[in-house]
């Protein structure tokens, strides 16, 4: 594992990163989602796409990466722009999990993998509204063992500025931003997904002009059990751009 410290609005952040296949020239950039870390996605994909350089790397708050701001999907993606600018690379490929995706999709890489991205809003059950608005209603109080009593499990442990961090990002509507990119997407998603239902993967796919859609078994780590589908996919849909 490496690290590499950048500069980003007065901050200084450090981040960790792994490389695979160093010799090669083609880049593919792999982001995890949110409360994930670099190491899921090696996992996965390490052994995968041997004809290209994979840089796995741990975002701002996650893994063995610093963060003390809070930020948006926009600066963990600027962050990233210049991570990549501070190794001398330019990725052909871009693939995000989750949250990831999000962040993915602002690089603009020529080729864009989304592994159940994150981004369209989803229908929260009474049982979560009930929690949100009993939280809006006691936060005048300033009860703040009634908000951390609610905390989704995403945010436990995490420090004030990651958890608003999270505030920020996990409801956050990227329709737009799907619907401006220019890249050629490959959109996989689990069929029994819960956390990004497949119909938002569905709505993903129709937002990107120039996209593909993969529906595969399994929840939101479908991905640990379809790697070499979705290696082999992405060998023969953007060979065209390699």
């Amino acid at each position: 594992m490496a690290s590499k410290e950048i500069k980003y609005q007065n901050s200084t952040f450090k981040l960790a990163y792994e490389i695979v296949n160093p010799t090669k020239e083609k880049i593919l950039i792999i982001l995890h989602g949110w409360g994930s870390n670099k190491e899921i996605m090696k996992q996965a994909f390490a052994s995968t796409l041997l004809e290209y350089r994979h840089i796995y790397l741990d975002m701002p708050g996650f893994g063995k990466s610093t963060n003390d701001m809070v930020l948006t999907t926009d600066d963990y993606a600027n962050i990233v722009k210049i991570f990549l600018e501070s190794l001398n690379v330019v990725p052909i490929i871009a693939m995000g999990h989750s949250f990831g995706g999000k962040v993915a999709t602002l690089l603009n890489a020529p080729c864009l993998v989304l592994l159940s991205s994150a981004g369209v809003v989803t229908q929260k059950p009474w049982s979560i509204k009930l929690k949100i608005a009993t939280v809006k209603f006691l936060k005048p109080l300033g009860m703040r063992f009634i908000r951390d009593m609610f905390k989704s499990k995403d945010v436990e442990n995490m420090s004030h500025e990651m958890y608003e961090t999270f505030k920020n990002v996990v409801d956050e509507d990227f329709e737009d931003s799907f619907a401006k990119s220019n890249s050629k997407a490959l959109c996989f998603w689990g069929k029994e997904d819960t956390a990004t239902p497949l119909y938002t993967g569905e709505k993903i796919a129709k937002l990107i002009s120039n996209s593909e859609f993969y529906p595969l078994d399994g929840d939101h780590f479908f991905f640990l059990y379809h790697k070499e589908f979705i290696a082999q996919t992405i060998i023969k849909q953007c060979k065209e751009i390699n």
